[in-house]
């Protein structure tokens, strides 16, 4: 896999240091609340996971699958709620979306009203990467990792087919691989 891989965009380090910097970043701002950690299924679960360890304020953790691409490398524009969250008691808690990346903003948009209008306290959005550029709604991340440029990245819970995601490292895939 890592041949694969046009070059490293965020090492290991990079990442524990932006998660770290997030962790301190929810902390201040959920001191006293009741937060709910909503993971975004698959790709959301490493940067998650890592988020949480850091994090100390009591927290609860759910997830959603929602998907907008299929198997390709762009988004269809259509958001399907694969699982969704399941929780009688919306209304108790401050809800932090989870997710591994913002594109085009469509998906994280539509969530956010969603779990308002099922009766969540608040909803606010982590990403760990996000790509203003490729932007087709208007939408900014409460809490952003990092900024990148308009590649194809993968790593770190990021896929291509459902490949890469136990990379340690964010990294740019060889277009040779996805254009197949």
């Amino acid at each position: 896999m890592n041949n694969d891989i046009e070059r490293v965009l965020l090492s290991e380090q990079d990442i524990d240091t932006i998660v770290t910097r997030l962790a301190k970043e929810i902390d201040r701002d959920y001191a006293g609340k009741k937060l709910l950690m909503l993971g975004i299924l698959k790709g959301s679960v490493v940067f998650m996971a890592e988020l949480m360890k850091k994090i100390t304020v009591p927290v609860q953790i759910d997830f959603m699958k929602v998907s907008s691409y299929g198997g390709g490398t762009s988004t269809s524009g259509r958001i399907n709620i694969l699982l969704d969250v399941l929780r009688a008691d919306l209304s108790e808690y401050d809800i932090l979306v989870v997710e591994d990346i913002v594109d085009s903003g469509k998906t994280l948009s539509y969530l956010t009203k969603y779990l308002a209008n099922k009766g969540a306290k608040s909803v606010k959005t982590c990403t760990m990467l996000d790509k203003p550029s490729r932007r087709e709604v208007e939408f900014d991340a409460d809490y952003s990792g990092a900024i990148i440029p308009n590649e194809f990245v993968v790593g770190y819970g990021l896929d291509y087919d459902e490949n890469y995601r136990a990379l340690p490292y964010i990294g740019i895939l060889k277009p040779e691989v996805y254009s197949k």
